[in-house]
């Protein structure tokens, strides 16, 4: 990781003068080698702000860390320096992605607990199981054949709603039952056929984090939208 200039002291000259308050580098730049330092720094600069905008990094310490290196006495081995480096940077971006997912949350929270109050009444009706993972389904009609599994393809009927009764997807529109992996479909689905013995026909009532979570889906389906669905499982198909 070291990184060899013709010189560093120019650079590290100018990055501890612009610290100390004056905002810029008032030396002159008297040599190439001054030039091109100077240059490494505005370069360097720059592309790490393009890499997160909000990084704020004090001059002195750069200089510092480069200075030191060039005369073998800094704090850090490259290796060491290098890791530091990456783990920052990996926790600053989780940390900014995990704070403009609160935020979108937060701008859909009322919808949300709409979408909660419903789960939280709807497990309470006679004949609605909840699974461990927040999964609720009622039985309509108890199969006798084999229950798939995660490795199987199924054929199924189904109807999809939101809970104040929308449609938003049919099979049955065009009499076409749908083909598809057990572990191809969204979370509530993949584990809800597997309690499915075939020829079974069951209603789910899943959570958004176990449907399209965050996303939207078309024009219907907000972010954070639980899911009612009837499946009738056909088929293993293989």
């Amino acid at each position: 990781m070291k990184v060899k200039l013709f010189t560093v002291s120019a650079i590290a000259a100018g990055l501890i003068m612009a610290s100390c308050g004056t905002g810029s580098f008032n030396g002159k730049l008297e040599t190439g080698e001054d030039s091109l330092s100077y240059a490494f720094g505005i370069i360097n600069y720059y592309g790490l702000r393009s890499m997160d905008s909000t990084l704020v990094l004090d001059p002195a310490f750069v200089a510092a860390g480069m200075a030191d290196s060039e005369s073998g006495k800094a704090k850090m081995s490259d290796m060491d320096a290098e890791g530091y480096f990456i783990v920052a940077m990996n926790m600053r971006r989780q940390a900014q992605q995990q704070a403009a997912m609160d935020a979108y949350r937060a701008e859909h929270k009322e919808y949300i607990e709409q979408q909660e109050k419903f789960l939280a009444d709807n497990k309470t009706k006679p004949g609605v199981t909840t699974t461990a993972s927040g999964l609720q389904y009622e039985v309509i009609k108890m199969g006798n054949g084999p229950k798939p599994t995660m490795a199987n393809s199924v054929k199924a009927h189904y109807v999809g709603t939101l809970i104040d009764g929308t449609e938003f997807d049919s099979s049955l529109k065009n009499n076409q039952p749908v083909e598809f992996a057990v572990q191809g479909v969204i979370p509530g689905w993949t584990e809800a056929l597997q309690l499915m013995p075939t020829g079974s026909k069951f209603k789910l009532y899943v959570p958004e984090n176990l449907g399209y979570g965050a996303q939207a889906r078309g024009d219907i389906i907000k972010p954070y939208s639980a899911l009612i669905f009837e499946v009738e499982l056909l088929e293993i198909v293989r």
